[in-house]
């Protein structure tokens, strides 16, 4: 790995805060208690009893009265960001204030752009365009192979001397069993992650859902849940035999996640993803056609979604991730089977996900919390904690808030996300990102400098 830091951002004036009073929930850190937090040049510098801080000159003080939660802030590992070539769905500085909305300190962004990432020139351009836009750090996952064609592998040592994570295809398998172990040989030598979407284009073709009663119903062509499953299996094999480091994208059904537990207890290096929708939706939401319902893997049925929630409890799914997708009004206003797949969910993620799950007993906060963290140290990277002398990622949240998701617009550039219109309890009032002020919400006025 270079010295190249591999997280970029254009930063901002480093934050100078007292949070009196908040509740401070921090798994990584074993405080769930109410604290006074200082923020000093962008660094937690003291942590104390509620209370007993007083503001210094300049310094911004937030009164939590004991009623906000301070949690670590939320790092996505699977966002698409459409630059370059697709900025009409959105771009670095769309989606990442989406991103600094939604809780997030820091995400990684997937290669299938136009033209795709697969070389160090595009990834250092896409790097000082973070540099000069993006609200929260950034990091990138170059792809596998040229053009996601699946043919010949990119210069990954190459691409890690300039700050590469890993590698992914998303958006495409790697078809080819002894391209993808080529693969898995070299990323042995030159470090990151493989950062895998799992499907068998044979199975899945021509399919707009997932297969079952739903899509029979609906007289759709369906994919099935095997399509995704035997691929992973496939490819944690491979993990396994090459000793190689894995992570697997948007898991979705009962089976991967058998396949992937199965994976972990023989003491392959791998790792899974599970998206918001996937925890919550279920194929019976595609009825009503909605195209927003429409996105890769496809929406599976309610035994696969509970074995995904009690995979995401148990730890056999290591992390949260959005797979956030942003396709532009007209893209998504056709035809269901016309559609493209995918949703946004940057904004929306932790808020349903605290409705859905938390509040009906069904996940613990804390757990969420810890979820939500996670992927950053599935990357190599440091999780977010509340810790004197680390840097400020932090996520101020009123856990009693009520919204509706869109009803005052989207910090996205799209608006397609399968929540739009649902109530929900939780919000984030402002997100600390690198030590800057990345989102502060309206309803949160600036206080007064002490």
């Amino acid at each position: 790995m270079s010295a190249v830091e591999p997280l970029v951002g254009a930063g901002g004036a480093p934050a100078e805060l007292l949070l009196r009073d908040v509740h401070v929930l921090d798994p990584r850190a074993e405080i769930d208690a109410r604290r006074d937090v200082r923020v000093r040049a962008g660094t937690i510098a003291e942590i104390a009893e509620p209370g007993s801080l007083a503001g210094e000159d300049g310094q911004e003080v937030v009164e939590g009265e004991g009623r906000l939660r301070l949690l670590p802030a939320f790092f996505d590992p699977h966002v698409h960001l459409r630059t370059p070539g697709q900025e009409h769905k959105e771009d670095i500085d769309t989606g990442t204030r989406a991103a600094a909305a939604g809780g997030f300190a820091a995400v990684i962004a997937m290669p299938n752009t136009e033209p795709v990432l697969d070389s160090a020139p595009l990834l250092r351009s896409l790097r000082d365009a973070a540099a000069r836009e993006a609200r929260v750090r950034v990091g990138f996952l170059p792809a596998i192979t040229r053009g996601l064609q699946g043919e010949q592998l990119t210069e990954m040592a190459e691409l890690r001397e300039q700050g590469a994570l890993g590698f992914t295809d998303d958006g495409k398998p790697v078809r080819s069993a002894r391209m993808l172990r080529k693969a898995l040989q070299y990323q042995r030598l030159c470090g990151g992650v493989l950062s895998l979407h799992e499907e068998d284009p044979t199975l899945s073709h021509g399919g707009a859902m997932r297969e079952g009663a739903v899509s029979t119903a609906l007289g759709i062509a369906g994919i099935p849940s095997v399509a995704e499953s035997t691929m992973l299996a496939r490819d944690a094999a491979l993990a396994g035999y090459e000793d190689a480091r894995v992570h697997f994208q948007h898991i979705s059904c009962a089976d991967s996640v058998e396949a992937l537990a199965g994976a972990k207890a023989r003491g392959f290096r791998v790792s899974g993803e599970v998206c918001p929708h996937h925890l919550l939706l279920t194929d019976e939401h595609v009825r009503g056609l909605d195209t927003r319902m429409k996105m890769y893997p496809p929406l599976a049925g309610e035994d696969d979604r509970r074995a995904l929630v009690e995979g995401l409890r148990a730890g056999t799914i290591d992390c949260v991730a959005t797979d956030h997708a942003p396709h532009a009004r007209d893209e998504k206003e056709v035809p269901f089977e016309q559609a493209p797949m995918g949703t946004t969910g940057l904004e929306t993620a932790f808020a349903v996900l605290h409705t859905e799950l938390v509040l009906p007993g069904v996940l613990g906060l804390g757990t969420l919390v810890e979820r939500m963290t996670a992927g950053a140290a599935l990357f190599g990277l440091e999780p977010a904690t509340v810790a004197a002398g680390r840097p400020a990622d932090l996520a101020l949240v009123d856990l009693d808030a009520q919204w509706v998701a869109g009803e005052e617009g989207w910090h996205s550039r799209s608006e397609n996300c399968c929540f739009a219109g649902r109530s929900l309890r939780g919000r984030v009032l402002m997100t600390l990102a690198a030590g800057t002020i990345a989102h502060r919400d309206r309803a949160l006025a600036l206080a007064g400098a002490a």
